[in-house]
């Protein structure tokens, strides 16, 4: 009885300081800030990125290993009125990504005494960069707060795309597009400080366009069964303005 009043009280403790912190009226930091019609800023984040695989038939799933990565950028924003924004973010989105493939793709193509390690590896590495025009709706502002979502799609150029290698996977080659397009879906809440705005975020990317550069063989373990690749992730960014 005494846990369940225990957990009674903290209950009502931390929905009165809820209520508190959102509406018990508080000095305004940064007031004019978005009054702005054009304002900048910058933001860095980490990511984490796989592929979705789509196949020709069913057979065992390719695996991948993330890692996490880093963003790096700039924020240009237009305000449309104190709900909507429209932002472009371009910035540089590096990422790298280890596709382990199962030993059944190889029946019949290598004997299982020949294959190795480097045949069921591929490390694809990735530098975008990553352009996107996002739609942003707020709400209203809460003291020094507030939430937001925001929708939108995205362009990118990969750096370290070998689209043109004319070597493939039987040299050790596997080779990506340089292009591809992506829709981008967050949300995250501003925090209005004394000196700056601070803002973090967390964002889905998911890209419409197939990724694989095929093999010249058709029947390629690596590529053959494959009917699409396409990156999809979050990146969690911290913007400063």
């Amino acid at each position: 009885m005494k846990k369940i009043i225990s957990l009674i009280t903290l209950f009502f403790i931390y929905q009165a300081s809820t209520a508190q912190l959102f509406t018990r009226e508080k000095v305004q930091n940064n007031q004019s800030m978005d009054k702005q019609t054009l304002s900048w800023g910058y933001y860095l984040g980490t990511n984490s990125l796989d592929y979705k695989f789509d196949y020709n038939s069913d057979v065992e799933n390719i695996q991948t290993e993330k890692t996490f990565s880093f963003n790096v950028g700039l924020v240009g924003d237009v305000r449309i009125n104190d709900y909507i924004n429209i932002r472009l973010e371009p910035g540089l989105v590096i990422s790298a990504r280890n596709l382990m493939y199962p030993v059944s793709y190889f029946n019949g193509i290598i004997p299982p005494e020949e294959l190795n390690d480097s045949d069921l590896l591929r490390e694809v590495r990735s530098t975008y960069v990553y352009i996107p025009l996002l739609l942003r709706f707020s709400t209203q502002r809460i003291n020094n707060f507030k939430p937001f979502v925001t929708f939108g799609l995205a362009t990118s150029l990969n750096l370290s795309s070998n689209e043109k290698n004319p070597e493939d996977n039987s040299g050790g080659e596997f080779r990506t597009t340089k292009n591809t397009l992506f829709y981008d879906i967050g949300f995250g809440i501003d925090f209005y400080l004394y000196w700056f705005k601070f803002t973090p975020s967390i964002r889905g990317v998911f890209a419409l366009s197939d990724e694989i550069i095929k093999d010249a063989d058709p029947n390629s373990p690596w590529t053959g069964n494959i009917s699409s690749m396409k990156t999809r992730g979050i990146f969690i960014n911290f913007t400063f303005r």
